[in-house]
């Protein structure tokens, strides 16, 4: 699977959240990777209201992993690796019981905890293009 998504400005963000959602399928686990700045966490947000969830979303850099419900009372987990200083933090957290979880994960700079990903793990690339415009590719293989 490989899957891209433009996203033109701010305003765009919810009809690329739709997009994405209508992209996902039966897939849970989401590594967004992008450098710092290039819209993951405005993008999960926009995909978690897309979904449904109702509680304020934010990115848990400090928390490393926020829980969110969406409207069908599904959990979904949304992760922060950045401030992550070793695997075994993420082995301390107890980071199976997410991933293997029946919930959906949405993990920022999972570049970090790269052994650790599960082999069904959808890659999603954010790319900033010259125009400030971005392009969002979704890779599964």
């Amino acid at each position: 699977m490989r899957n891209i998504i433009r996203i033109n400005s701010l305003d765009d963000y919810p009809r690329a959240a739709r997009e994405f959602v209508e992209l996902m399928g039966d897939e849970r686990i989401f590594a967004f990777y992008g450098k710092m700045g290039s819209g993951k966490t405005t993008l999960i947000k926009s995909i978690c209201e897309e979904l449904g969830v109702e509680d304020t979303i934010n990115s848990p850099t400090f928390a490393i992993v926020n829980e969110y419900e969406d409207r069908e009372l599904n959990t979904i987990y949304h992760f922060d690796f950045y401030r992550i200083k070793s695997v075994a933090e993420v082995y301390n957290m107890g980071y199976e019981e997410y991933l293997y979880s029946d919930a959906v994960c949405f993990m920022e700079w999972p570049e970090l905890i790269e052994e650790l990903l599960p082999e069904d793990c959808v890659k999603v690339v954010i790319e900033e293009e010259n125009d400030g415009s971005r392009t969002v590719t979704m890779i599964k293989e």
